[in-house]
């Protein structure tokens, strides 16, 4: 039988290789760069990162803050990821939700994981997107 472990918040399992996320890929279409810069950068507070010469020449942009990379890839026949989507913990939910709030960006608050608060939002293209922190109910590792 499998073991199911806890929700992802301390050493549940070391694997010989290693694993570490370095970055998640969201796909935006060809074009699209500056109105991405006003979601990551401006409304999520990120910072603009260069791409290698031979990977800029694709378009797309990288952003990085604290712990966090997302790559925005340049996909031709783009459409939104709406399932899909990376879930990304937060520190201060409420400081964030302020933020986006203030940045006119739409959040939708779900109760349905124990232990969690979290929201979801969608970026300026509508790839969803969502913020989790644990409530204080979790354990800590």
């Amino acid at each position: 039988m499998t073991e199911i472990s806890s929700q992802g918040y301390g050493p549940d399992h070391e694997s010989e290789f290693g694993y570490g996320l370095h970055h998640v890929q969201i796909a935006i279409p060809p074009g699209s760069e500056d109105d991405c810069r006003a979601f990551y950068v401006g409304a999520l507070g990120m910072l603009e990162i260069q791409k290698p010469p031979v990977l800029a020449a694709r378009g797309g942009l990288w952003v990085r803050a604290d712990g966090l990379e997302i790559h925005l890839g340049v996909e031709k026949d783009f459409r939104p990821a709406r399932k899909a989507h990376p879930g990304i913990r937060v520190a201060d939910l409420d400081a964030l939700e302020k933020r986006l709030t203030e940045h006119g960006v739409a959040v939708t608050w779900d109760d349905n994981f124990p232990g969690h608060r979290r929201f979801y939002v969608a970026d300026n293209l509508g790839n969803r997107i969502e913020f989790i922190q644990r409530d204080g109910t979790t354990p800590q590792w």
